[in-house]
């Protein structure tokens, strides 16, 4: 199989021609193993690659045999490194699967390495120190988003057609919309996060994916959802499997629209056209647009507040943790100078300060909700803004403590993060993109508690008006801009 038809097709469509036997597995094996090695070097979006382990029988399962990249972060898979984007962890090795990995391995998928992340997840851009920063494939010069950056990246520019991310305040759907792919992040309880852990960053962190079609990520969510012994949360499972819901009609819905984030961050002239001709478009589809406000149910201030001390505290946790279990320093050495600010905020975060902040997020929960008592949808901007160039985004982090950098996180990002404090799913959807630049920009759909099908009926229609799977960056695996 060339790559130049490898990556015409999605992953179900891989999938399809391995079970009819028009390929084999090892051919889209090898197929992806060059298609990695065409645009790595200017992108930095893959760590590390290995020698697969899993070779499952074709057809047995809709997304048998098809390529996939973990992200390093959030996951681990026996024998292979797992290092977060950290010097803190270089070389950590893990012991065995987590609860998703064994999920990924039964759903057939060939896992042949690792993306980048940013340094411990913690930044919506991914420029670690450990391996360097990953660039974006629409224009190299720009960041591909953050945390799963390497997955988008790597995804939008043919490497594989879906990888693993995760999202704990917009990680998953901020590549998405930096790279021009669809990204879901899945309600709160929806994928196991164990058995390391019951719950990330206390319920704000998920697990999903990536991907340049609609069903790839329905398919890969009806593979790897549903709880485990000992999880925390509970999500009712859907009535049917999502990959049946992309091609189902919405019916008419009501979505509201809040061009404008919560904070007072203004949304850019290029996003706001953008949303324009979001609005007209869910319009001629038979849907009711109307913008609205929504209430937190906590001011923006107090909102951040919670969001570092929560965040930050987990942060110091883990690099105390890691950091013992490595018998490594906690140093300028180790850690980059935004980790190092949260490790130093969150040690000094106090029993009763942590406890108001998971107040908060139960009333940003319960405030959301009475939102979709009245609409179906909220609309937004996934971001305000165009991708940020390389190198801009960490400025004078060295001056900054760890609320310091969570404010700047949200004032770059302020319509992600609700959604992870409320435990609702949202999805980030390439309708459209910048007429100046040919930039892609992301438009986020929310839905009400456990509402993935909504939200997978809507993509569904909005990829069948607009297409945007035939859309390839610049620097591509097939060899064509």
């Amino acid at each position: 199989m060339r790559v130049s038809e490898y990556v015409r097709h999605d992953a179900v469509g891989l999938a399809e021609l391995m079970a009819r036997g028009e390929v084999s597995p090892a051919e889209v094996e090898a197929a992806a193993r060059e298609a990695v090695r065409a645009v790595n070097p200017a992108l930095d979006a893959v760590v590390e690659t290995w020698p697969a382990d899993d070779r499952p029988a074709p057809g047995s399962t809709p997304l048998a045999g098809v390529p996939f990249l973990i992200k390093d972060f959030g996951i681990s898979m026996a024998g292979r490194r797992t290092e977060m984007g950290s010097r803190l962890t270089a070389g950590h090795v893990a012991r065995s699967d987590s609860f998703l990995m064994r999920r990924l391995r039964r759903a057939g998928l060939v896992t042949v390495g690792r993306t980048a992340t940013p340094e411990l997840a913690y930044s919506i851009t991914t420029e670690p120190v450990l391996y360097g920063p990953t660039r974006n494939p629409w224009d190299p010069e720009r960041g591909a988003g953050g945390s799963s950056g390497g997955a988008g990246a790597a995804v939008a520019a043919g490497a594989v057609p879906v990888a693993h991310a995760t999202d704990a305040a917009g990680s998953l759907r901020i590549p998405a919309a930096c790279n021009g792919l669809f990204g879901l992040k899945p309600t709160r309880g929806r994928v196991s996060l164990g058995p390391a852990l019951d719950e990330g960053f206390n319920g704000l962190a998920v697990q999903g994916g990536v991907s340049r079609s609609v069903r790839d990520s329905a398919a890969l969510l009806d593979l790897i959802r549903g709880p485990e012994p000992g999880d925390p949360y509970f999500a009712e499972q859907p009535s049917r499997p999502y990959a049946q819901e992309v091609t189902r009609p919405p019916g008419p819905l009501r979505i509201g629209v809040l061009p404008q984030a919560w904070g007072g961050r203004r949304t850019t002239a290029p996003v706001a056209g953008a949303l324009d001709r979001t609005m007209r478009l869910l319009e001629s589809l038979g849907h009711r647009t109307e913008e609205v406000t929504v209430a937190l149910g906590v001011g923006w201030e107090e909102f951040v507040l919670a969001n570092a001390r929560l965040s930050t505290a987990n942060v110091a946790a883990s690099v105390d943790s890691l950091a013992a279990a490595l018998g490594r320093p906690v140093d300028s050495s180790t850690l980059e100078p935004s980790t190092l600010a949260a490790h130093r905020y969150g040690r000094r975060v106090s029993g009763p300060e942590f406890v108001t902040a998971l107040t908060v997020r139960n009333r940003v929960a319960r405030g959301l909700a009475r939102y979709f008592d009245t609409h179906d949808l909220l609309l937004t901007p996934t971001l305000p803004e165009l991708p940020p160039l390389l190198g801009t985004y960490g400025e004078g982090a060295e001056a900054l403590d760890g609320l310091g950098w969570i404010e700047r996180l949200n004032d770059h990002s302020p319509f992600t993060m609700a959604f992870n404090v409320a435990g609702t799913p949202a999805m980030s959807v390439p309708v459209t993109a910048d007429t100046g630049t040919g930039l892609p920009i992301g438009m986020q759909f929310a839905a009400g508690y456990g509402r993935e099908d909504l939200l997978f009926r809507l993509a569904g229609q909005l990829e069948g008006a607009q297409p945007w799977s035939g859309r390839t960056p610049g620097v591509w695996a097939g060899g064509r801009s």
